[in-house]
């Protein structure tokens, strides 16, 4: 079960040695491409929530189709039972949805108040006529940086360490109802991975095992041979057991 920073992470980027996000997150998925192929290891993503969220991800940044035409071939889209789920779902779900939107409120009102107190102090002694002259460049090269320094610090405060946005909760629900490892680099996903009794595999630690798994195939097997595997390693789903 694939959250949007098991393709994103940034150690993972540097640990297999890729400079660019899409370089990285092709890399990736060729490595998951290969898993599927030889030893028929699914990666599911939450749908319609972590798929919208890696989409919006790449081409926010500027990835090629490819890039997209890898996750819509590769991972497998399933919406979670939010209703059936042994949890409840549900009404998690739209607490961990109204919790961010709440996180989020706050941090707008205090970055009001600093933008205010910031160009009230500055603009004190000066002629009001110079305020709007000087006024976009003030926000631009000082407050601009103070406000970014605070959003950091913000959310290390409040947010690390929760479940703070809907794909965040469809990623544990889902890997529950499929009894499926977890892949990201999230910490509050970790945290509640184990109190769920979800796997989970650090997002900069899952290309490595999926090398690992390709090293060990049969010198004169270039492609996978269907109907040939070994049934001992199935899961009860079919697809071999992974983690």
């Amino acid at each position: 079960m694939l959250d949007t920073t098991a393709l994103t992470d940034l150690q993972t980027r540097e640990v297999m040695g890729y400079a660019s996000l899409c370089e990285g997150m092709k890399a990736i998925l060729d490595l998951i491409a290969d898993a599927r192929l030889h030893f028929g290891i699914s990666c599911y993503v939450p749908y319609p929530s972590v798929y919208k969220e890696m989409y919006e991800f790449a081409s926010r940044n500027g990835c090629d189709r490819e890039v997209v035409a890898k996750i819509d071939t590769w991972l497998v889209k399933k919406s979670p039972d939010r209703y059936r789920v042994s949890v409840t779902s549900q009404i998690f779900h739209e607490y961990v949805a109204y919790m961010r939107e709440r996180i989020n409120r706050g941090m707008g009102v205090a970055e009001d108040a600093i933008w205010e107190a910031a160009t009230e102090c500055l603009f004190m002694e000066n002629p009001q006529n110079k305020k709007k002259e000087y006024k976009e460049e003030v926000e631009r090269e000082v407050i601009g940086g103070i406000i970014g320094k605070f959003r950091n610090k913000y959310r290390a405060a409040l947010r690390y360490g929760i479940l703070d946005s809907a794909p965040d909760i469809d990623v544990l629900i889902l890997a529950k109802e499929l009894d499926a490892a977890v892949i990201a680099s999230d910490y509050g996903i970790e945290k509640w991975a184990e109190q769920l009794g979800v796997r989970f595999v650090p997002a900069n630690v899952f290309p490595m095992m999926i090398q690992e798994y390709l090293k060990h195939l049969p010198e004169n097997e270039n492609e996978p041979e269907s109907g040939n595997k070994d049934k001992s390693k199935e899961g009860p789903s079919g697809e071999i057991e992974f983690i």
